[in-house]
């Protein structure tokens, strides 16, 4: 894994062994933030991360200069690793190690942006977009990014704006009308 614009681009990412986690690709990620950021100026955003695992791609948001990042993951080596890496390079993310489901119903913040990257086997996928808007979580304008597996289908789900795939990836984006 790398960072792949910013002021860290080109930094290598290497997360200890035996995290739990499928780590979006590199492919993926570069195409993901070639569409965001044709859409924002990454200076002004506020950023959520859930199941945020390595972290990087907070990273790759804080690289790039989003405003306030919160990652969320209830691992406390990945909250740990995160943390860590983002002293090391300067950068300033909020860690919160908790349940996704419980931050989404007890936060009261909103965001320009909320990146979710669950387990693709989970079938609770559905209810994070449902607490989100259920909640108010995203700002006027706000994106919501959920990457999943081919076999999850999302499109029939409010604000529902597209969905891009890249090889096994899948992200589907919402926007907060």
């Amino acid at each position: 894994m790398r960072i792949i614009g910013g002021i860290h681009k080109g930094r290598s990412i290497v997360p200890p062994k035996g995290l739990p986690v499928r780590p979006t690709t590199d492919f993926a990620k570069e195409a993901l933030f070639n569409i965001i950021t044709n859409q924002l100026n990454f200076d002004e955003i506020k950023v959520l991360d859930l199941f945020s695992g390595t972290g990087h791609i907070s990273l790759e948001f804080a690289s790039r200069g989003a405003k306030q990042i919160t990652a969320v993951d209830q691992n406390f080596k990945c909250v740990g690793f995160l943390k860590s890496m983002s002293s090391t390079l300067n950068l300033d993310i909020n860690t919160v190690k908790q349940d996704v489901f419980d931050f989404l119903k007890s936060n009261r913040q909103t965001f320009d942006i909320i990146f979710a990257d669950p387990p693709y086997d989970l079938t609770e996928i559905p209810n994070i977009h449902q607490l989100i808007f259920h909640h108010q979580l995203l700002n006027p304008k706000g994106m919501l990014i959920i990457e999943h597996g081919g076999k999850t289908r999302l499109d029939s789900l409010l604000y529902f704006e597209k969905t891009r795939k890249y090889g096994n990836v899948n992200f589907s984006f919402f926007k907060n009308t």
